[in-house]
């Protein structure tokens, strides 16, 4: 495994401050508004994630983009993303998956699986290119805005992709949200299968949260362990897309077998992982690595905006939304299938 390139890069580069700063300016803003909807509102309705590619894209599409910035955007939407995913090793506890028993872990395993095949079936068939269909199907197979900036740097996606693919699915997750606790009563389900069905069709854990516990307090709390459980299989698609880019590389040109077979920021991701699932990383290292990865992702998302323009995102933003609500509801068909299947009560 080559060194971490991110503290190499940025040694004695002073090229690299400008941008930066911009992006460090730009996720603040962020972090401030989705501060403020939590005073107003309760919860951030557009998480800080979100707001950073958003502000950005402003950004850039009212004041273009300085020469003397673009090395330091690029380096903070690349390495620094790169060091976001590895510290998310520490906070995936694996044998979670496994604690609400081998039926539960079985559907969460299915549907995970499942929703990527037929989301990226369906979004090849929208007419998105192969990397943007796979993002947008594991966005909404695992966690949405995490899973997209996650796999975006194994899978050597474009930026315009990254940033159509977590506007469109920001916007849809805020539907299911307010749209989901309608299907209860409709489909006669217990608040325990209610939880299961939010668990594992709800994007992210705040948006699980609010969709679960405003049909039950029982529902809120299934709803959180299924949600944590199918957040833990990112790490196999991670480590698994990450092995098929490298095959298809070598397929395509024999002299890059010399090249690291995984990024090193996969097999940190998934020795953090290990090492914390095996009970060996101290509370407070768990929380300081949950902290930066949420605050470096935030950055990397700002440096992502200020890459792309709202022009370009336009390009793809109709096919994108096509195959996201398909991919939905695909997944939201595969879970109540599983439900009544595997005899969830």
């Amino acid at each position: 495994m080559t060194a971490i390139p991110f503290a190499s890069r940025f040694a004695g580069n002073r090229r690299l401050l400008p941008g930066i700063a911009a992006s460090i300016v730009v996720s603040v803003v962020a972090v401030i508004g989705g501060w403020l909807q939590t005073i107003w509102l309760g919860r951030p309705v557009v998480e800080p994630l979100v707001l950073a590619i958003l502000v950005g894209m402003l950004v850039r599409s009212l004041y273009g983009m300085p020469a003397e910035c673009e090395p330091g955007v690029r380096f903070v939407g690349k390495e620094v993303l790169e060091v976001a995913v590895f510290l998310l090793g520490a906070t995936l506890d694996a044998p979670k998956l496994f604690a609400s028993g081998p039926t539960l872990a079985l559907a969460i395993v299915i549907a995970v699986v499942v929703a990527l095949i037929v989301g990226v079936g369906i979004g090849r068939a929208a007419g998105l290119s192969p990397r943007l269909a796979l993002l947008v199907s594991c966005g909404n197979a695992i966690c949405g805005n995490s899973a997209i900036a996650a796999i975006a740097p194994v899978i050597g996606a474009d930026r315009e992709d990254v940033a159509a693919s977590i506007a469109l699915t920001a916007v849809l997750g805020v539907t299911v949200v307010l749209t989901l606790p309608l299907l209860a009563l409709p489909l006669g389900y217990s608040h325990y299968q209610y939880g299961v069905l939010a668990g594992l069709s709800v994007y992210a854990v705040p948006q699980v949260l609010a969709a679960a516990y405003a049909v039950s307090v029982v529902s809120g709390q299934v709803a959180t362990v299924v949600k944590l459980a199918r957040v833990l299989m990112l790490g196999p698609v991670v480590v698994f897309l990450s092995l098929r880019r490298r095959r298809s590389a070598d397929a395509i040109d024999r002299p890059k077998r010399t090249t690291t077979l995984v990024p090193w920021f996969v097999v940190g991701f998934v020795l953090l992982a290990v090492v914390r699932s095996a009970g060996w990383l101290p509370e407070a290292a768990i929380s300081t690595a949950a902290v930066s990865a949420r605050w470096l992702t935030v950055a990397a998302m700002a440096a992502l905006g200020l890459s792309v323009d709202f022009a370009s995102v336009k390009r793809v933003g109709a096919r994108v939304a096509v195959a996201a609500v398909g991919s939905l509801l695909a997944l939201l068909l595969t879970v109540i299938a599983l439900i009544s299947a595997l005899g969830i009560r």
